[in-house]
């Protein structure tokens, strides 16, 4: 992909402009993510109170038991959002590694590779998340290692 950036005191606001040969997936992905608003937070609920979760700060989220958790380094706080939601919304900084399981990829400090085949990832924060197959290979292309 090639970026151009002109900046120029004719335009009154941004204006972004994509050529392609073909409409395909990276093109559709790109036009989601530049529609999407640009979010730095998310409502997190745990007792009776209602925190504002910086994104940074969150290393996991998961279902358990029909319930979306946010995990951060202090404390786990339940969402009211759907997994698909919080995936669409933070599609940049999260990356699914299994059926319930997102990963912030700012967190990942290793891949742990078994001798069996799996795969699991280590968090700054210790925690340990096991990798489906599914979702390795997405996963190694938005970290962007491994081959293509």
């Amino acid at each position: 992909m090639k970026v151009q950036v002109t900046i120029d005191d004719q335009y009154q606001e941004i204006e972004v402009h994509i050529n392609a040969r073909s409409f395909d997936e990276e093109v559709e992905q790109l036009m989601k993510q530049l529609q999407m608003p640009m979010t730095n937070v998310i409502d997190g609920y745990v007792d009776q109170e209602i925190r504002m979760l910086k994104v940074s700060e969150i290393y996991t989220v998961y279902v358990e038991d029909g319930k979306v958790y946010f995990q951060t380094d202090e404390e786990e706080y339940q969402s009211k959002k759907k997994l698909y939601e919080i995936e669409e919304l933070f599609t940049q900084k999260f990356s699914r590694v299994n059926k319930s399981t997102l990963v912030n990829v700012d967190h990942i400090r290793s891949f742990q590779l078994d001798i069996l085949g799996t795969t699991a990832l280590i968090l700054h924060n210790g925690t340990t998340v096991h990798v489906s197959r599914k979702y390795l290979k997405d996963l190694k292309k938005k970290l962007g290692i491994g081959r293509e």
